[in-house]
């Protein structure tokens, strides 16, 4: 990941992923209110895991998501059986991050615009599909022809920008989340701190 961002620090691409993970982090108030979907054929399970894990890693319980999916399995485990009814119970205080390399299907677009309108804030990474950016209050778009990141690159920036919120504000972001990884890992190594 640092060899990927000294890479397109020139290209703005830092900034944009920063700007789109400041609303991500801030879009909801409570664990479990950030929700993510995308089609019904590619679930972003992936960015639900990197998205995990830096809520784990920043201390940031508002950041680890709910992954949405179309057909869950009855017998699946409880975190990856919430399925599309959750997204009809979307409320203010809540954000719908939506993650489509392709153009959104319709039946997502009715649901995401069903929770725009409950209050919820409506955030999506995609490729250009203009329907899902006019629904969306915040949105970042991956030009395939045109950007310097792949769309997978881009889930991973936004994924570890998103968990740079916290630490000195004399600090970059990206050195205050580092330090305090660190800090945690000597601290779980380590084991406790002698009285």
């Amino acid at each position: 990941m640092a060899a990927l961002r000294v890479l397109l620090a020139p290209t703005g691409w830092l900034e944009r992923t920063r700007a789109f993970a400041r609303m991500l982090r801030t879009s909801t108030r409570t664990p479990g209110g950030l929700l993510l979907v995308g089609p019904p054929d590619d679930e972003p399970w992936h960015l639900a895991a990197h998205l995990d894990e830096e809520s784990r890693f920043s201390g940031i319980p508002e950041l680890a998501p709910t992954l949405v999916r179309w057909t869950p399995a009855p017998d699946a485990p409880e975190h990856l059986r919430v399925g599309l009814q959750r997204l009809e119970a979307a409320q203010r205080g809540e954000a719908l991050f939506v993650v489509s390399p392709g153009a959104a299907p319709v039946p997502l677009l009715e649901r995401v615009s069903d929770a725009r309108k409950a209050g919820a804030v409506i955030l999506a990474l995609d490729q250009g599909d203009r329907e899902l950016e006019e629904l969306a209050h915040e949105s970042l778009t991956v030009r395939a022809a045109a950007d310097p990141i792949t769309f997978d690159a881009a889930q991973h920036l936004v994924s570890a920008a998103a968990g740079e919120s916290r630490g000195g504000a004399d600090q970059p972001a990206g050195l205050r989340g580092l330090r305090s990884r660190l800090a945690r890992l000597l601290d779980t190594v380590s084991g406790p701190a002698p009285e």
